[in-house]
């Protein structure tokens, strides 16, 4: 039986895709099952293995994990990507969390209207470069470190590389006023584990397109029309 953390949700980015990149940072293998079509997803509810009833759902360390938060926590904790004591822990936490409220702007983006998405495309650069990403290089360059959290690397080191390079998706000098951070997705870019997943042929998925939106719309039954902020 393989002992590589298996990983349960759709072939695109969605809530597993920061799971995906911490398990990459920690250098650990994983595999995937994708989701498909509804019997897949009736399967997994009726065996019990979606405590919520939602995706994502990881296996490892004979648990199957739901809740992506708790996931994260997990494998930020087994890996030694959580700090070196409650304090650091504690600003970890604080940074993931306000990297998570502008990832919750980027990942509701592929279901809206084009018309929603104009909107919804300024919104996330507005709020990126007025609240999010002046905390990040005020706290670089106060503590002239390398990374966020105690000068070691850590989840919000991942995380936070993982919402730039979205964010510069949608618009792609959207760094051009915070040197610091374009310090430090360079830094965190070229640590080996991170430059690996990011390199093609990676388990990294590609932006969202009509496919992806489809098969999470049919496999869970989206047929309403998500409205943007």
């Amino acid at each position: 039986m393989s002992t590589k953390p298996k990983l349960y949700y759709f072939d695109g980015r969605g809530k597993m895709e920061s799971i995906r990149w911490l398990l990459a940072a920690a250098g650990v293998e994983f595999e995937e099952e994708f989701l498909e079509t509804r019997d897949q997803y009736e399967k997994l509810l009726q065996g019990g293995s979606l405590l919520f009833q939602q995706v994502p759902m990881v296996e490892i360390d004979g648990m199957k994990m739901v809740q992506t938060r708790a996931i994260l926590s997990y494998i930020a904790a087994k890996y030694n990507l959580y700090g070196k004591d409650l304090k650091e822990r504690a600003l970890i936490d604080m940074y993931v969390g306000g990297t998570d409220d502008l990832m919750g702007f980027i990942l509701m983006f592929p279901f809206l209207s084009a018309e929603d998405k104009e909107k919804q495309r300024a919104l996330i650069v507005q709020k990126a470069t007025s609240r999010y990403f002046p905390v990040y290089e005020k706290v670089l360059k106060d503590h002239g470190q390398d990374f966020l959290v105690g000068n070691s690397f850590s989840w919000a080191d991942v995380h936070l590389l993982e919402a730039i390079l979205m964010v510069e998706e949608k618009k792609s000098d959207v760094l051009s006023g915070f040197p610091q951070l374009q310090a430090f997705k360079a830094r965190i870019s070229s640590i080996p584990a991170i430059k690996k997943f990011l390199e093609p042929g990676s388990q990294r998925k590609p932006v969202p397109d009509d496919k992806y939106v489809e098969t999470v719309r049919r496999v869970l039954r989206m047929y309403y029309d998500v409205k943007a902020n």
